[in-house]
């Protein structure tokens, strides 16, 4: 383009640009309108309710074979844990130090998801648990029991749970 088209281009721009800019006109106020003013109370409405289905939890006869069940399935899947956990330390010794997404990485990865998946095994009976505690503590029972046994499966998460935060540390 030449240069005297682009020069005379600028400076058609330059005028109609300049007109935008007047302070000429009348423009709206900024004040707050009346419409605008808060006025009154507002009415929210009634709350929502929510129906929550009532959880049946039976505290009468069989509660102690079903909080050995209970445990026992907290044991069962904890053994399952530490029957993995050589295999994974040894994974994630090797892969400690190694780059994200490399064989030895990935494979510690998957070794980590098999921990992870028997540890959750071990937490569904604890929220089963904590059901029959909470019923029981609603109902004024006597909660005892109840305590023994979610102790004896809190220890086994956290054990768990400590492995697993220790492992993890090693590889990232």
């Amino acid at each position: 383009m030449p240069r005297h088209a682009r020069t005379t281009i600028l400076s058609s721009l330059a005028i109609l640009l300049g007109a935008c800019a007047s302070t000429e006109g009348n423009y709206p106020s900024l004040a707050i309108r009346d419409a605008e003013r808060a006025e009154g109370q507002f009415d929210t409405g009634e709350p929502a309710r929510l129906d929550v289905p009532p959880v049946a939890v039976d505290l009468t006869g069989g509660l102690d074979s079903r909080l050995s069940n209970l445990v026992a399935s907290a044991e069962e899947a904890h053994a399952e844990f530490l029957e993995v956990r050589p295999r994974a330390e040894r994974l994630v010794s090797t892969a400690a130090g190694s780059s994200v997404g490399s064989d030895s990485w990935a494979s510690a990865q998957v070794v980590l998801a098999e921990l992870d998946s028997a540890r959750s095994r071990a937490a569904v009976p604890l929220g089963d648990l904590d059901a029959l505690y909470a019923a029981a503590r609603v109902a004024a029972e006597d909660t005892a029991t109840i305590d023994a046994a979610r102790d004896r499966v809190i220890a086994l998460v956290g054990e768990e749970d400590a492995v697993l935060e220790s492992l993890r540390a090693q590889i990232r």
